[in-house]
C-alpha cells in the first residue's frame, strides 16, 4: 500500500518531462525552420506557401491528365508582359507614329503642292506596267486597307472610337473587324507572292541611286535621274515583301494557334504582328499619297497602265531613254 503513492508521483514525473521535451522540440523547430521529416503549420509537407506561390508566378508547369498541356501552368507571367506592351508602348507610341506621318503628309502638300508634270501633258503616252502587274497591284492595295482599317480598329479603337460610338456600337464594330481580318488575312499571303514576282525585275539597287539620294528624288524641286523604278519606290518594294511576309506568317500563327502549341511564342508572334503593321501602315500612308494625289500622272499608271511620256521624262527619265532606244532598234530592223 505504500508503493501507491511513489509509483503516482513516477507517472507524473514521467508525463511532465516529456512535455517538457516536446515544448523544446516545438520551440527550436520554430526558431530554426522546418526539420526534415516534420510538416509545420501552414505548409504541406516540407514545402512552404511562399515556396509554392513562387513557382507558380515563374511559370512551372503541373501534372495534368488531360491532352492540353498548356492548363498544367496556371499563371503564365508572360502574358502580363504581353498584355502592358501592346496597351502600352505600342498602341501609345504606334498611334503617335502614325498621327505624325499624316501631320508631316499634310504640311508637305501645304508647302510644296502637288508635283505637276514638267512641260504639261504631251499627249503621247508610254506604257509602264502591264495588265496582270496592275491586277495584283490592286488586290495587294484592297487587302491592305481591309486589313489595315479592320486592325487600327482592333489596337485603337477602345480609345477612338468607343468614346465616340459608346460600348455595344463600339463592340459590334470591333467583332466584325475581328471576323474580316481572320478571314481575309490569310489571302495577304497570294498578294505578297503576286507582288514578287510581278514586280521583281527592276528592283534591284543600282548606282543610280545615289544620285537619286543625293537630289532628295526631286522632292524639294530640281531633277532626279532614274530607272523603271526610283530608289523609294524600290524600297517600298522590298518593304512591302518582307513586312508582308513577316504579317503573314505571324498571322498564320495567331488564326491557326494549334500550329504553334507555345503560348509565349504566340504571344511573340503577336507583338511582332502589330509592329510591323504599325510600320507598313505608316510607310503605306507616304505612298498612297504620292501615288494618287502628290504626284500629277502618277496614277495613271496603275489605272490604264500607261504614262504620259512627259511624266515618263521627269520622273524615270533612264527608263525613257531605254523605251525610245528599244524602239528605235526594233523600228531599224524591220
Amino acid at each position: 500500500m505504500k508503493l501507491k503513492p511513489f509509483l503516482i508521483l513516477a507517472a507524473l514525473a514521467v508525463v511532465m518531462a516529456g512535455a517538457i521535451g516536446f515544448d523544446g522540440r516545438a520551440a527550436r523547430a520554430h526558431e530554426s525552420g522546418p526539420v526534415a521529416g516534420e510538416v509545420p503549420g501552414e505548409t504541406l509537407g516540407t514545402t512552404s506557401d511562399a515556396d509554392f506561390w513562387r513557382a507558380i508566378r515563374q511559370g512551372e508547369a503541373a501534372k495534368v491528365s488531360i491532352p492540353d498541356r498548356q492548363a498544367a501552368v496556371l499563371i503564365q507571367s508572360e502574358g502580363e508582359t504581353w498584355r502592358n506592351l501592346r496597351n502600352g508602348p505600342i498602341s501609345l507610341f504606334g498611334g503617335w507614329l502614325l498621327l505624325g506621318i499624316v501631320v508631316v503628309i499634310g504640311v508637305y502638300f501645304a508647302v510644296r503642292g502637288r508635283i505637276r508634270i514638267d512641260g504639261g501633258r504631251s499627249g503621247r503616252t508610254v506604257q509602264r506596267f502591264t495588265q496582270w502587274q496592275r491586277i495584283s497591284h490592286w488586290f495587294a492595295a484592297a487587302l491592305f486597307v481591309l486589313l489595315g482599317s479592320t486592325g487600327l480598329v482592333m489596337l485603337f479603337g477602345r480609345y477612338a472610337l468607343k468614346p465616340v460610338l459608346g460600348a455595344e456600337a463600339f463592340a459590334a464594330i470591333a467583332s466584325a473587324s475581328l471576323q474580316a481580318h481572320n478571314l481575309f488575312g490569310p489571302m495577304f499571303i497570294i498578294a505578297v507572292v503576286w507582288l514578287f514576282v510581278f514586280f521583281l525585275k527592276g528592283n534591284f539597287f543600282s548606282r543610280v541611286d545615289i544620285g537619286w539620294i543625293v537630289r532628295l528624288g526631286g522632292f524639294f524641286g530640281g531633277h532626279a535621274s532614274s530607272g523603271f523604278y526610283n530608289f523609294a519606290e524600290k524600297n517600298w518594294f522590298w518593304m512591302a515583301v518582307t513586312l508582308g511576309a513577316l504579317l503573314s506568317t505571324s498571322g498564320i500563327v495567331l488564326d491557326f494557334p494549334t500550329l504553334l502549341e507555345d503560348r509565349q511564342a504566340q504571344q511573340l508572334a503577336h507583338l511582332g504582328h502589330a509592329v510591323a503593321a504599325i510600320v507598313f501602315i505608316g510607310v503605306g500612308l507616304g505612298h498612297i499619297y504620292l501615288g494618287a494625289i502628290g504626284v500629277e500622272g502618277a496614277l495613271e499608271a496603275m489605272t490604264r497602265g500607261d504614262v504620259d511620256v512627259n511624266w515618263a521624262k521627269s520622273h524615270h527619265d533612264l527608263w525613257y531613254e531605254d523605251v525610245v532606244a528599244k524602239d528605235a532598234a526594233k523600228a531599224g530592223g524591220e
